[in-house]
C-alpha cells in the first residue's frame, strides 16, 4: 500500500450505518438533528471579527450555504470547489478513477475529503488576509493584529471540518446530502424572513420586514405603491416556484430493455432540466466572483472592473451584471430605457452564461451521449428494435442530450433572471437550487421509503 493510499485510509470519518437499509424515521431523525445543527452555528460569532467586508455578498452565502460572520462562514463552499474540480480533471482522463469498483470509489472519495480539507485551509486563509473577515482596524500593525488572523483562520477551519462532517452524517444517515440541505435550508431561512418576518424592516421602520405582513399594513395604512411591490415580490416568487417544479417534472424516457434477458424492460430518464442546477450555480458564482474582485481591487486603487457607492455598483462591468429591480422602478415610476437595456442585457448574460456552462458540463463530467451510451452497455441495456452497438446507441442519444441540455439551461437562466429582475423574496438562483433540492429530495423518499409512510 502506498503512502498516499495510508494517508486516505487514515484520514477521519463518519461511520456509516451497518444495516443495509434505515428506516424512514431514522433517517428523518438525523437530517433534523444536522438541521438544527446548522442553524445553530450560523448564529455563533467569530471572535475576534471585525466590520465583516462579506456581509454585501448575501447571494454568495445562500450559494455557498455559509453564514458570512459566523464561524460557517465557508459554508460548503470548499467541499463543492473538491468535488467540481475532482470531477472536471475525472471526466477529462487528467485523473483517472474507476468509479464502478469499490476501491476506485474509496480512492475517489477520500481524494475529495482530502482536497476537501486543503480547500478549507486555503480559503479559511483566504478571507482572512484579503480582508473579507478581518480583525478590527484599531489593532492594525501591531502582534495582536496577525494573532487574531491566526485565530480567526483557526475559527474559519474549525467551522468547514463540522459542515464536512455534517455532510457525511445526512450522506449516509439522513436524506439526500447535507449539501443540498445546507443550500435549501439557507434559501428557506431567507425566504420565510421576507415573507413572513412582522419585525420592522430596517429600511423603512414603518412596515414589517415581511412581505405579506407588510402588504396587509401598506393596504390598510393607504400606500398603494409599497403594497404593490410587496404583492409583486410574492406573486414572482409563486410563479418561479411553480415553473421550475414543472419543469423538473419534465422528462424523456427512452424505453430499454435488458438483452439476455426477454421480456424484462425498464425506461431511462433524460430530464427537461437535463444539467439541473449546475449551470446556474456556476453562473451566479462566476458574476459573484467578479464582484467581489471589483471591490478589491477599487480598495486597491485599480477600478478596471467598475465603481461601487457604498454597496451599489454604479459603472463599469459590475454595473451591468448587478440585476436592477425593474417591476419595483416602473410602480415606482422611475422606469427608464438604459434600465430596460440593462435588464435584457443582464437576462441574455444569465442565459447565454447557463447555456455555456451547461455545454461544458455535460462534455465534462461524463452526462454526454458517449459517455451514457457506455453505461447503459455496460448494465446490458439496449434499445429495442435496434443493434447492440455504441455508436447507434450513442447517435439515437444525441437527438435528445443536446436540445434538451439547451433547453433546461435556457429555462433555469431564464427564471434566475426573472426572479431576480421583479424583485422575488429571494434570489433567483436561490429559489431554483431550492425547488430542484427539495423535488429530488421528495422523490428520493418516495422512492426508497413509500412502504414506511404506508404501512399495509
Amino acid at each position: 500500500m502506498s503512502f498516499f493510499d495510508k494517508l486516505i485510509g487514515n484520514l477521519p470519518e463518519v461511520e456509516g450505518p451497518k444495516q443495509k437499509r434505515l428506516s424512514f424515521k431514522e433517517k428523518l431523525k438525523w437530517t433534523l438533528i444536522i438541521l438544527i445543527l446548522f442553524y445553530i452555528l450560523g448564529t455563533i460569532p467569530l471572535f475576534g471579527l471585525g466590520p465583516n467586508a462579506l456581509e454585501q455578498f448575501e447571494y454568495l452565502s445562500l450559494i455557498l450555504g455559509a453564514k458570512f460572520g459566523s464561524i460557517i462562514s465557508l459554508g460548503i463552499g470548499p467541499i463543492v470547489t473538491a468535488s467540481i474540480v475532482l470531477q472536471l480533471l475525472n471526466g477529462s482522463g487528467i485523473v483517472k478513477f474507476d468509479l464502478t469498483t469499490h476501491e476506485g470509489r474509496r480512492r475517489f472519495q477520500g481524494v475529495q475529503k482530502l482536497l476537501s480539507l486543503v480547500f478549507i485551509v486555503f480559503e479559511a486563509a483566504v478571507y482572512v488576509f484579503m480582508g473579507g473577515l478581518a480583525p478590527p482596524q484599531q489593532f492594525a500593525g501591531t502582534p495582536v493584529y496577525f494573532q487574531l488572523q491566526l485565530l480567526l483562520v483557526f475559527q474559519l477551519f474549525l467551522g468547514g471540518l463540522l459542515i464536512m462532517f455534517m455532510d457525511e452524517v445526512v450522506s449516509k444517515w439522513g436524506f439526500g446530502s447535507g449539501i443540498s440541505l445546507f443550500i435549501a435550508a439557507g434559501v428557506s431561512q431567507q425566504l420565510f424572513v421576507r415573507a413572513f418576518s412582522p419585525l420592522p424592516s430596517p429600511y423603512n421602520p414603518g412596515i414589517a420586514t415581511g412581505a405579506i405582513p407588510a402588504l396587509f399594513q401598506s393596504l390598510a395604512g393607504g400606500d398603494p405603491v409599497t403594497a404593490a411591490l410587496m404583492f409583486v415580490s410574492i406573486l414572482s416568487t409563486v410563479v418561479v416556484f411553480v415553473i421550475a417544479v414543472y419543469g423538473q417534472a419534465m422528462k424523456v424516457e427512452i424505453p430499454l430493455t435488458f438483452g439476455r434477458i426477454r421480456g424484462y424492460g425498464l425506461r431511462w430518464p433524460l430530464h427537461f432540466i437535463y444539467t439541473s442546477n449546475i449551470p446556474v450555480i456556476l453562473i451566479a458564482a462566476l458574476l459573484a466572483n467578479i464582484k467581489l474582485w471589483a471591490r478589491l481591487l477599487q480598495n486597491w486603487g485599480f477600478p478596471i472592473l467598475g465603481r461601487f457607492v457604498g454597496n451599489t455598483p454604479v459603472s463599469g462591468l459590475v454595473a451591468w451584471i448587478d440585476s436592477p429591480n425593474i417591476v419595483g422602478k416602473l410602480i415606482k415610476g422611475s422606469l427608464t430605457f438604459a434600465d430596460i437595456a440593462h435588464a435584457l442585457v443582464y437576462l441574455l448574460i444569465m442565459i447565454g452564461g447557463a447555456v455555456i456552462f451547461s455545454i461544458l458540463w455535460v462534455q465534462t463530467s461524463g452526462m454526454d451521449a458517449r459517455s451514457v451510451a457506455k453505461q447503459m452497455l455496460s448494465s446490458g441495456l439496449q434499445i429495442p428494435g435496434f443493434r447492440r452497438d455504441e455508436r447507434i446507441l450513442e447517435k439515437i442519444l444525441n437527438r435528445y442530450i443536446w436540445p434538451l441540455t439547451v433547453m433546461g439551461a435556457i429555462l433555469v437562466g431564464f427564471l434566475a433572471g426573472i426572479a431576480d429582475l421583479t424583485g422575488a423574496l429571494s434570489y433567483g438562483t436561490g429559489i431554483l437550487l431550492t425547488v430542484m433540492i427539495v423535488y429530488r429530495l421528495y422523490e428520493e423518499i418516495a422512492k426508497q421509503h413509500m412502504m414506511d409512510m404506508h404501512p399495509m
